[in-house]
């Protein structure tokens, strides 16, 4: 069976490219500007007070895993009232080489944390991104813990197939936090959606078929719908409509097959469900700024990793 989070997360084509020991004890808090780049922590022992922008703030515990897609400004600290210090995130990834301490280093920390960020270097990520949660919480699951000291361990080393083994890490890391997510009550978008029975069914057609003509009224069958009952319900729940969601994977399909330079620009259209290489060409450039020949021309071919 298809599985389109697994689908979106191997386009996005994350890259782990860092992880660190976080620790405070005393009285601390530190507050991180907007950064954009995923990002993640696990809290190895102890507990503090972790505010994301635009959410409600969390009491972590040992054992939780928290991922930020896009990581706006957030604060960390323990529970007692402290104005936190303020930091550049993108200096500090930048910068930052080894394990950080905050609060009073007399005092043993109150809490230890694995965290780390990793860069989408896939073509689309902006808009895929944008169907993920803001913040995903996850308590007590032993395996998320597990992936980030793997993660952390392999980012450490420089043994042959690292960057392979960082990849598929990060991707497992991705899915594994994400899928635990997928429920109805989810924030609109892809998660939400693949929460929904009905709706999931649609989403993995379009994801199994996407050279497929579809129409409204065929998506809205195979979610067992009526086509306004279908409309509704997806855009709620998906945060787009339909149409425009087959769109965007369509478009997202596209620019992975045009990166990788293997097939010419008619086969690209055959296999994102246009009828022509020209029909496919106007709508590509309408979406993306740029016919797909220039697009091609301007990138560089990535390596497809075994498996891929």
């Amino acid at each position: 069976m298809v599985d389109p989070l697994s689908e979106v997360i191997a386009l996005l084509r994350p890259e782990a490219v860092f992880t660190k020991g976080i620790s405070g004890s005393g009285r601390w808090g530190v507050r991180y500007s907007d950064f954009g780049h995923p990002s993640f922590c696990v809290v190895v022992e102890g507990s503090c007070r972790f505010a994301v922008d635009g959410q409600p703030p969390l009491a972590l515990e040992a054992g939780d895993f928290v991922l930020l897609p896009t990581t706006p400004g957030f604060t960390i600290s323990g529970f007692d009232p402290v104005t936190p210090n303020l930091i550049d995130a993108k200096r500090a990834a930048a910068s930052a080489s080894s394990d950080v301490h905050h609060g009073n280093d007399d005092e043993p920390p109150s809490v230890r944390l694995l965290g780390g960020y990793f860069i989408f270097q896939g073509e689309d990520s902006g808009l895929l991104v944008s169907m993920l949660p803001k913040q995903v919480h996850v308590r007590g699951i032993e395996r998320l813990s597990t992936l980030v000291k793997l993660l952390t361990d392999e980012s450490a080393g420089r043994q042959p197939g690292r960057d392979l083994v960082l990849s598929r890490l990060v991707e497992i890391l991705l899915v594994e936090s994400l899928r635990l997510t997928q429920a109805p009550d989810a924030p609109a978008g892809l998660l939400r959606g693949l929460g929904d029975e009905r709706l999931a069914e649609a989403i993995r057609q379009m994801h199994a078929n996407p050279a497929r003509g579809w129409t409204m009224a065929q998506l809205a069958k195979e979610a067992g719908l009526s086509r306004s009952a279908f409309f509704d319900r997806f855009t709620r729940n998906v945060g787009i409509p339909p149409m425009e969601y087959l769109l965007a994977w369509r478009m997202a399909l596209a620019k992975d097959l045009l990166r990788r330079k293997e097939i010419d620009i008619a086969e690209v259209a055959e296999r994102v469900g246009y009828g022509s290489a020209s029909t496919f060409s106007t709508a590509f450039a309408r979406h993306v700024g740029q016919p797909p020949g220039r697009f091609a021309r301007n990138l560089e071919p990535y390596a497809i990793p075994a498996g891929r």
